[in-house]
């Protein structure tokens, strides 16, 4: 005899991948793959948050989009956010259990605050648990899983037209490079990511296009001496 297939709350059948340790055994589809470092331009990121659309779960997308973009948090450290741990008047983000379980804490910018707004205000009238929570249904409070985030962004960066990659990583990507053409030194980027060192970094700012390598070496201006010095070359004997 049969098992009778999985319901939820309300009586209906449940997909077998909602059921747990569905995937237990299987290999990833993405394991292995590495993804070229091509972070979505600011123009492509401000567009995805334009489809975001209205309501509560609008506010919530933008909200995430912000904190991933503007504090540069991996997705999980977003995840893990509670309400106390934003300072809008200081500008600080405190990541609890960073990569390796570091505690850390890490500025945003106050559009980064600006854009969370809305959320934090439709946050208050739900249930006590993560910043960034389910909304509807009898799970509404509880965590929002990072699986149903990257399906979230990946639909509204389609609709919003979109082609290249827009993941929660690729995110982190885009706010390094944009510190470093900012003139934020190296060491305050590792430190704001949380990476151990400098070699981390570097892989996030090899999104760098090359025809802006091209155009700020091209620009170079050209070597300064002295006045005191002659111009002509020493003849050789």
């Amino acid at each position: 005899m049969s098992a009778s297939p999985p319901l939820d709350s309300l009586g209906r059948r449940r997909s077998p991948a909602a059921v747990p340790g569905y995937l237990t055994g299987r290999r990833p589809r993405s394991k292995g793959r590495r993804y070229p470092p091509d972070p979505p331009r600011t123009e492509e990121i401000i567009a995805v948050m334009r489809c975001c659309g209205d309501g509560h779960h609008g506010d919530r997308a933008r909200g995430l989009i912000a904190v991933l973009w503007r504090a540069g948090l991996r997705i999980q450290e977003a995840l893990d956010l509670g309400e106390l741990d934003l300072d809008a008047r200081r500008g600080s983000v405190l990541v609890r259990s960073g990569k390796g379980g570091r505690r850390r804490e890490v500025g945003m910018d106050n559009w980064g605050f600006e854009q969370l707004e809305p959320w934090l205000q439709a946050r208050e009238r739900m249930p006590v648990g993560p910043l960034f929570c389910v909304i509807n249904g009898p799970s509404c409070g509880r965590a929002w899983n990072a699986s149903a985030v990257r399906a979230a962004l990946h639909r509204r960066a389609v609709r919003a037209g979109v082609r290249r990659r827009f993941a929660p990583h690729q995110l982190g990507h885009a706010y390094a490079l944009e510190l470093l053409r900012e003139g934020v030194p190296l060491n305050v980027i590792q430190r704001q990511l949380g990476h151990r060192n400098l070699g981390v970094t570097s892989i996030y700012l090899q999104g760098i296009d090359p025809e802006e390598i091209i155009q700020t070496v091209h620009a170079r201006r050209p070597p300064m001496i002295p006045a005191s010095m002659e111009l002509a070359l020493p003849r050789t004997r």
